[in-house]
Parts: structure tokens; sequence; C-alpha cells
């Protein structure tokens, strides 16, 4: 099951590493959400047009100079790491192309698939696992404890400083956000409607069941298995897991559209 997470995330460079991490997570396992491709991460000419604004971002302390996109990396996982700390970003951060990486996880996990090479965040620990009969397996609960470093780290992020940080760098992943070719529109915008569709998904009790129509493990629910590779993500880690992304989720929205008196 290749599972593709906003680890915490979003998430997400700076803000966007753990907005990444918060809900983004990409681990190698036998059950690939199946469908259309993920979008392409080739960068197209920026729209000029102004985007139209539905979420404007809160308001930020004075501006400070930023580097460009293409030279972001470094200065990303640094401010990162102030955020999350040193060993975090090493354990769970792929620090090549930050924001860009980011920025496309974010936009296509509504999507049915997640490009696993885009991924701003490492693999998971350990195997995919199964458990139940030969001819009704279930997904087995072990697996949950694969995300609990992960999802300790979501729990203890700073929402105020994640979301000071993310406004502060914000231009970066605008500007990644226009170079994938989409019409005019504000990043933030994209990052609330994704949180908002993550927020969505369904809890699913214990057995979960699966079934292999052939090499690889899905839902054996149609309805599970029609899900987005976000959501589909979120019930692999487990309910209590999921629990704990979404509270940081709702946090994250709420800082994220406050407006100051």
């Amino acid at each position: 099951m290749n599972e593709n997470f906003k680890y915490i995330a979003g998430a997400v460079a700076v803000v966007g590493l753990s907005i990444g991490a918060i809900i983004y997570i990409s681990v190698r396992d036998p059950v690939p959400p199946s469908g259309k491709p993920a979008a392409a991460l080739t960068p197209q000419p920026a729209v000029p047009e102004e985007p139209a604004v539905k979420h404007p971002l809160p308001e930020s302390a004075a501006p400070e100079p930023l580097p460009p996109l293409n030279e972001s990396d470094e200065p990303m996982k640094n401010a990162l790491a102030d955020l999350i700390g040193k060993e975090s970003v090493e354990q769970f951060i792929v620090p090549d192309e930050l924001v860009r990486h980011i920025v496309v996880a974010i936009d296509n996990l509504p999507e049915e698939k997640v490009a696993e090479r885009l991924r701003p965040v490492k693999p998971a620990p350990g195997k995919f696992a199964v458990t139940g009969a030969e001819d009704a397996p279930v997904l087995d609960p072990a697996n949950y404890a694969r995300y609990k470093l992960l999802v300790q780290s979501i729990r203890s992020t700073d929402t105020r400083q994640l979301v000071a940080t993310y406004t502060r760098h914000y231009p970066l992943f605008q500007e990644a956000y226009e170079s994938l070719g989409h019409p005019p529109e504000y990043f933030n915008d994209r990052l609330v409607e994704v949180i908002d569709h993550l927020l969505a998904t369904p809890e699913v009790p214990d057995p979960i069941a699966l079934a292999r129509p052939g090499v690889q493990y899905e839902f054996a629910d149609p309805k599970l298995e029609s899900l987005s590779a976000g959501q589909k993500v979120l019930i692999r880690m487990g309910r209590d897991n999921a629990k704990v992304v979404k509270d940081k989720l709702r946090e994250l929205r709420q800082a994220l559209l406050a407006k100051k008196p």
C-alpha cells in the first residue's frame, strides 16, 4: 500500500515542510491508490495576473529578504530545524526541492494518487502488515505503531510558530504553486481547501477489510477504495493517529484564517 500523507501536513519548507509533514506522509507499502497520475512537477511559466484571494493570510511581522526559490532548500531546512528540531528534520524530511515538493504534494492530496517521487517526507519505517485469513485479509493494527514518532512530532509542533514561519516564507510557496501552470490562484486558498478535504475523512473502525484482486492489496470496501490519496492515508494510519493529525489540522486552519481586530 503506497501511502501518501501531509505530514504534518500538512503539511511541510519551513512551514511548508511542517505542513507537509502534517498532512503528507509517503510510505512504500504494497497497496498504492489507483487512478489517474498525479500532476507532474514540470515548471510552467508563472501567470502574471494577480490571483483572487478567498483566505488571506494573517498579517506577518516585518518582511525579511527571502532566497530565490531554486536556492531555498538549505535556508528552509534550517528554519524547519528551528521549528521541529534538527533530529526530526533529518529523520522525516527529504531535503531536495522542499518548497516545490510540498506544494505539489498538498495540491495532489485530494486526488486519487500522489507521485511518490515528489514526496517531501521520508517513508515510515517498517513494512506494511496484513493479518486475518488468506481469503479475508485485514489491515494489521501493528502498522499504526510505524507512525508513532511522526505523530508525536506533529502533536508537539507549535501551531502559531508554524503559521508565522509559513507566512514569512509564503511568497516562495505562491511562486512554486503558480509554476505548476494553474490559472491565477492563491496557494493558501488551496491549502485551506485541502485541509477541509482531509478533515472530512470518515472514521473507520478496526478491522479494516482488504482485498487482493491482483498482486497488491486494496480496501475491500469500494467506498473506501474510491477515496482520495490523502483520505486513504489517514485511514491506514489508524484512528488514534488520524485524530492527532486532524486535531492539528483544525488548529492550523483556525490559525491560518485568524484575522487581526
